[in-house]
């Protein structure tokens, strides 16, 4: 399995809790909970639906809602929680996947990069269980929606699109939104990738009833991380500086706003402060320049922005990189080392 696919599948598991949908988000869906022996399924393939749900368990209560004073995030399990498996919807909803994934085909370039982006964002704060698709309904209480990392996000509408999709064949009660983020984050990285990347993801889980905007800061890694930042960051989901390092090759794809990298935190296109090449900045110097004072976007990748492929490594070695934390792999050893490791043309990190 390709290092890319292995870490998606890692964070997949992280921290996935017995939850059911918020209806403020439209999606009451309460997913059957898994027993405490189940059978082994038979491995996935995409033309083929998946192996049946296990039966259901009593899942335990969710946590209190405390708006006024919200409890400091969960460090999320480095081992995943019991009970996920691969096709888990073959009795309940056998074309789950097949919807989610024709549903992510028909999304564009930039939207498929959000999806990853998306699923990324929601597995990082409380686990993989959709938590930041909840719109706020408490007005002294927003949602990590609003939270400052996830205001660029993109790609709700196709998860709409998918979940509308499944509930008209199958019911509203069936496939839970964590899953449909799930499916489609792997779904994009395959689309993107020329159908490179593919790993089998284990389903069944249950949708959050508590996000916080003030959770999002503390677990979300910045742009202009360092280093020691990033690791820490990672260790404290379970994932090792090298596994930080395979994740970080998303940036392959997608687009960011100029703010991400022209703050006052990190000026990338101050040549006194910053190792970028002189070329790139220039060229993005122009592109960001904007009389109306709007936040302009950029490519992340100048190469192939919208191909999962292995060309953000050879640009970080290059210093064509946007943010800091892209260029801070560079100075310690092991993550250094990383990158050469993965610039190399043998297939090891998408293939």
């Amino acid at each position: 399995m390709a290092k890319i696919a292995a870490v998606l599948a890692l964070i997949a598991l992280l921290g996935c809790t017995a939850r059911t949908c918020q209806a403020g988000y439209g999606y009451p869906t309460p997913v059957p909970s898994t027993p405490s022996t189940p059978s082994p399924p038979p491995p996935y393939t995409p033309s083929t639906p998946s192996p049946p749900p296990p039966t259901p368990a009593t899942p335990s209560p969710p946590p209190p809602y405390t708006p006024s004073t919200p409890s400091p995030p969960p460090p999320t399990p480095a081992t995943p929680t019991e009970g996920l498996a691969v096709g888990y919807y073959k009795k309940s909803c056998p074309r789950a996947e097949d919807i989610v994934r024709e549903v992510v085909r028909d999304a564009n370039a930039g939207i498929m990069a959000g999806l990853i982006r998306l699923f990324f964002h929601d597995c990082f704060v409380r686990g993989c269980d959709a938590s930041v698709l909840l719109d706020q309904v408490d007005p002294n209480s927003p949602t990590e929606k609003f939270g400052i990392p996830n205001l660029s996000l993109r790609g709700f509408e196709v998860i709409d699109a998918a979940k509308a999709r499944i509930e008209k064949e199958c019911g509203s009660d069936v496939v839970s939104c964590a899953d449909v983020v799930a499916f489609a984050g792997r779904d994009a990285t395959y689309f993107l990738s020329n159908k490179k990347v593919y790993f089998d993801m284990p389903a069944g889980r249950y949708d959050g009833l508590v996000s916080f905007i003030n959770e999002t800061l503390p677990n979300l890694p910045p742009p202009f991380a360092t280093v020691d930042q990033l690791k820490a960051n990672f260790a404290s989901k379970g994932l090792t500086a090298d596994e930080m390092v395979t994740l970080s090759g998303a940036h392959t794809i997608g687009i960011s706003h100029c703010s991400s990298f022209t703050s006052s935190f990190s000026d990338r296109l101050n040549p006194s402060t910053s190792d970028m090449d002189p070329t790139l900045m220039s060229s993005l110097r122009e592109q960001c320049k904007s009389d109306t004072g709007t936040d302009n976007t950029v490519v992340q990748d100048i190469k192939t922005p919208n191909k999962v492929d292995n060309k953000y490594y050879k640009n970080v070695l290059s210093h064509e990189v946007l943010f800091s934390s892209d260029a801070a792999l560079m100075m310690a050893d092991d993550t250094s080392a990383a990158v050469r490791a993965n610039a190399k043309d043998n297939g090891v990190w998408e293939e």
